[in-house]
């Protein structure tokens, strides 16, 4: 496929995320937080998720700089890239419906929260996070250039190694029990065969 195809296909997928996302930030903003474990780590790996998911994939569709990082796929995997998109956009419009007002881009603990096990969560814990894995497969399938197209990975690989632990504690301490139970029958990533 051409690399301007790609480019543009990569470009929806910015797109979608930011349609699905856009009204539940607004909805939450009104939300009363009662949990708040956001900390400066979050905060610096949720910046480097936005430099390698967005900020260095538009530079190099935007411009030439990235160009001495350019490589070649088969189309085979191109293909590949495509169906990741297309994944990656139906799990995350899917995970954010289903989540509804207890949605949050941090660690956060919302008043009135609930623990969701229905939809997509009735067979995974973390469908938000499989849906960027995704994306960020996808991104390196598509964009072909080992600055722009693998820095999705590292930077959302980091923050998904240091950030789910802490965030299945506090669900724990939120729900007790009931997410003890809710973690034994649901998968973290991919449901549990």
């Amino acid at each position: 496929m051409e690399p301007l195809f790609l480019k543009i296909i990569y470009g929806f997928s910015i797109l979608a995320s930011l349609i699905i996302r856009r009204p539940h930030e607004r909805r939450n903003k009104t939300n009363k937080i009662v949990d708040d474990q956001k900390t400066t780590l979050e905060k610096v790996l949720l910046f480097l998720v936005f430099i390698g998911m967005m900020i260095l994939p538009m530079l190099y569709v935007f411009t030439g700089v990235l160009n001495f990082a350019n490589y070649a796929l088969p189309l085979v995997f191109q293909l590949l890239g495509v169906l990741m998109m297309v994944l990656f956009a139906w799990l995350f419009y899917r995970s954010h419906k289903d989540l509804g007002q207890n949605w949050s881009v941090s660690l956060e603990i919302r008043d009135e929260h609930t623990l969701v096990s229905s939809g997509v969560y009735s067979k995974i814990r973390h469908p938000m996070y499989t849906a960027i894995w995704f994306w960020v497969i996808g991104q390196s399938l598509l964009l072909h250039n080992y600055v722009a197209g693998l820095s999705g990975i590292f930077a959302f690989g980091l923050m998904y190694m240091l950030r789910v632990g802490p965030e299945e504690k506090m669900m724990e301490a939120a729900f007790g029990e009931e997410y003890l139970a809710y973690k034994a029958k649901t998968g973290r990533l991919f449901p549990k065969f």
